[in-house]
């Protein structure tokens, strides 16, 4: 993609950095840099026609499919007609001409693994309207959370039960608190683990936004190669550290009943799930 098509599209690549701040039972923060797309989801097909290493449902460097994202009613379709069907299942009507991004991973050299992605939806005048925190863990489940509108300041906020397990270390009767800026020239999201009024793990993704174009892709592979396996590593190495400091260990069938809404339930609790 040349850079005035770059600059055309609503499609872009954000350089972020990752921070999480577990404040109990003990201290511990780390930080790690990586960059992900954000990408309109009426434009997936002109994009990756576009940018070299990128390609839609086929195998590439990078590849979007759209099955690794948000599905209801069994699969299938793209994934701008599942958040729309989504969306409609939990009362909120997508507008016609409305659109929506998507900030996420792709597939990288096939592998894909997503702690989070995010939507924001639009209506045809490009106001903010909802948005949808989609929360992945190692078992390969999804669970969605809707953020039905902004605030006065543009910022969409929920504070909601977890009920999804996410780490072994963290107990599945916390809440989540959300507070997410919608991607402009700047990234800013946060998503906190309370117990009451107290705040159990700060967790912030922030960053710049950058083109989406052949050359600043390339780029960003040199500085973030593997990028997919990378945060898998690194999810794996700190829990290990958690383990070794003896943080309380909850496996991931105790308290079935409290993992509820989940997206392709894992059989440990799929007797349990909706």
């Amino acid at each position: 993609m040349t850079q005035a098509a770059a600059e055309d599209s609503r499609s872009c690549l954000y350089e972020c950095t990752v921070m999480h701040h577990r404040l109990t039972p003990k201290e511990n923060r780390f930080t790690y840099s990586l960059f992900l797309f954000c990408l309109d989801l009426d434009e997936i097909e002109t994009v990756c026609e576009r940018v070299g290493g990128l390609s839609h449902n086929r195998f590439n460097l990078y590849t979007f499919r759209d099955r690794d994202h948000l599905t209801v009613s069994g699969g299938g379709g793209s994934v701008k007609q599942n958040l729309v069907a989504y969306l409609a299942q939990h009362g909120v009507v997508f507008p016609e001409n409305g659109r929506a991004i998507l900030l996420t991973l792709p597939r990288v050299l096939g592998y894909i693994f997503n702690p989070v992605s995010f939507y924001f939806c639009f209506d045809a005048a490009g106001v903010p309207l909802c948005a949808l925190a989609q929360v992945g863990n190692t078992f390969g489940e999804m669970k969605p959370y809707l953020l039905a509108a902004p605030d006065t300041d543009g910022v969409f906020r929920l504070r909601t039960p977890k009920h999804f397990y996410v780490s072994p270390f963290s107990a599945l009767d916390l809440d989540f608190d959300f507070k997410l800026h919608v991607p402009g020239g700047r990234l800013e999201i946060h998503i906190d683990d309370r117990q009451g009024e107290s705040r159990v793990l700060l967790s912030s993704l922030t960053g710049a936004r950058v083109p989406l174009t052949t050359g600043r892709l390339a780029w960003l592979t040199l500085k973030f190669p593997f990028l997919t396996l990378k945060v898998i590593f690194l999810i794996h190495w700190q829990a290990m550290l958690l383990w070794l400091n003896r943080l309380p260990f909850h496996p991931k069938a105790a308290n079935a009943h409290l993992q509820r809404d989940v997206l392709n339930p894992h059989s440990s609790i799929a007797k349990e799930t909706p």
